[in-house]
C-alpha cells in the first residue's frame, strides 16, 4: 500500500545538495507518494526540478533532472569568483578562504551593496534555470502540489508562490539573498530569500494536503556549540538563528496543536506528524563559506551523505510498518519543556544520527504509544 506524505526542504545555498541526495534516496522507494512539497531557497529549486523531472519522465526523469541541475550549479560557479583554490580543495571544511575570487569579494558585501557592484542586476541564475527547468510544464503538473516561500521586503511577511503561477521569477525571489542579489520583484512587490520568514513555512502543508506526514529536510544548523569570536563567525551564526527563528516557532505551534487535540480541548483538527532527516551534525564541520562553494566533487559529497547517510549507510523499514504509527519526533532543536514534545533524533526510513537502527522507538511522554515500529531491511 503506498504511502502519501509531504516534503519541506530548507534553503542552504550549495548545502542543498544534501537535499538531491535525499530526494534521489526517496525515490527509490516506490511505496513512497509525494503530495506536497514546500521549500524555501536552494530547497524551492529541488522541489521545482523535482516536480518538472516526475512530470516529464517519472522517478528516473526527476532523478536525471536534479542530477543535470546540480551540473548546471557547480558548471556556472566554475566560470565565476567564487572558485574554490587548490588548498581549500583539500580542506576538510570545504571552504573558501583560500580563494582569490571570495577574498576580494568577500570585505566588500561590507562596503557596498549589489545595486552598487552590479547595478544592471546581471543575475546568471535566471538563465540558468530558465534553461534547467521548463516552467510550463511545470505549472500544468498534477505530481505534486508546490510552495514556495519569500520574505516580502517591505511587509516581512512571508509569501507562498504556489505551482500552478510558478515562473522564474519566482525561484529568483525565494533564493535572493540580499547581500549578494537585488531584491526581486514579482507583481509590484519585492522579495528575499525566504529563509527570514520561513525556512521552510510549513502551514501550506496543513491547509492545502490531506496527508498528515510532514518529512522535513534540515541543513540549517539551529545548535551550534561555543560562542563566535570572530566577526565570519558572528556574522554565519547570526544568519543560522534567523534562519531557523520562524521554523521552530511553527513547530512548536503543531506540538501545540497536536496536544490540544490529544487531549480532547480542540474538536475538529487532525495531528500532524513531523519527521526529520537531520543534517546539523556535519554541516556544522563545514565552514560558513562552503555554502558558496559549488565545486562538483564538494556537491557529490553532500549528495552521497543525503542518499545514502553520514555513517555506515541508510537501514531502510518497511513502509507499512510506518503508515499511521508515527508520533510528533522532532529533535531537540524543537524541543520545548512545556510541550512535551518527543525528543528523539530521527532520520526516516533510514537511521538514527549515530547510525543506530530504529526499532519499536517509544515516546517517552506516552509509553505505550511506538514512535516507529520498525522492521529493518538490509538493503
Amino acid at each position: 500500500m503506498p504511502k502519501v506524505v509531504n516534503l519541506a526542504l530548507q534553503g542552504g545555498g550549495s548545502h542543498g545538495a544534501f537535499t538531491w541526495g535525499v530526494l534521489d534516496r526517496l525515490l527509490e522507494e516506490e511505496a513512497l507518494h509525494f503530495e506536497g512539497i514546500t521549500g524555501t531557497s536552494a530547497g524551492a529549486v529541488n522541489a521545482v526540478v523535482l516536480a518538472d523531472g516526475l512530470a516529464a519522465g517519472g522517478r528516473e526523469g526527476a532523478r536525471d533532472a536534479s542530477r543535470v541541475y546540480w551540473q548546471k550549479v557547480s558548471a556556472l560557479f566554475a566560470r565565476g569568483i567564487f572558485r574554490p583554490s587548490l588548498i581549500d580543495k583539500g580542506s576538510p571544511d570545504f571552504g573558501l578562504e583560500h580563494s582569490p575570487g571570495f577574498r576580494f569579494f568577500e570585505p566588500m558585501i561590507y562596503f557596498a551593496s549589489p545595486y552598487q557592484t552590479n547595478p544592471f542586476n546581471h543575475n546568471p541564475l535566471r538563465d540558468m534555470l530558465a534553461e534547467a527547468i521548463d516552467f510550463e510544464r511545470v505549472r500544468q503538473q498534477t505530481e505534486v502540489k508546490l510552495f514556495l516561500c519569500a520574505t516580502n521586503v517591505q511587509t516581512a511577511k512571508v509569501k507562498i508562490f504556489a505551482g500552478k503561477e510558478l515562473r522564474v521569477e519566482h525561484v529568483l525571489a525565494s533564493t535572493c539573498l540580499p547581500l549578494l542579489m537585488q531584491a526581486v520583484e514579482v507583481d509590484d512587490q519585492y522579495y528575499w530569500d525566504g529563509s527570514y520568514a520561513g525556512n521552510p513555512a510549513i502551514y501550506p502543508l496543513v491547509y492545502e494536503c490531506d496527508s498528515r506526514d510532514i518529512l522535513m529536510v534540515h541543513i540549517t544548523p539551529a545548535e551550534r556549540p561555543g560562542v563566535p569570536t570572530t566577526s565570519p563567525a558572528i556574522m554565519n551564526r547570526m544568519q543560522e538563528i534567523s534562519f531557523n527563528t520562524a521554523l521552530i516557532r511553527e513547530m512548536r505551534m503543531i506540538a501545540f496543536v497536536n496536544k490540544l487535540i490529544e487531549q480532547g480541548r480542540m474538536g475538529g483538527g487532525r495531528l500532524m506528524l513531523v519527521h526529520v532527516i537531520e543534517a546539523e551534525e556535519f554541516i556544522r564541520a563545514f565552514s560558513w563559506s562552503s555554502r558558496l562553494n559549488a565545486d562538483w566533487d564538494f556537491l557529490l559529497h553532500l549528495h552521497n551523505m543525503g542518499a545514502r547517510g553520514p555513517t555506515s549507510g541508510w537501514r531502510p523499514i518497511s513502509i507499512d510498518s510506518v503508515s499511521n504509527r508515527l508520533w510528533i519526533s522532532t529533535p531537540n532543536i524543537f524541543e520545548s519543556s512545556n510541550l512535551g514534545l518527543v525528543t528523539r533524533r530521527l532520520v526516516v526510513f533510514g537511521v538514527l544520527a549515530n547510525g543506530a537502527a530504529l526499532t519499536d522507538c517509544r515516546c517517552p511522554n506516552r509509553p505505550n504509544q511506538p514512535t516507529i515500529a520498525a522492521e529493518e531491511i538490509q538493503r
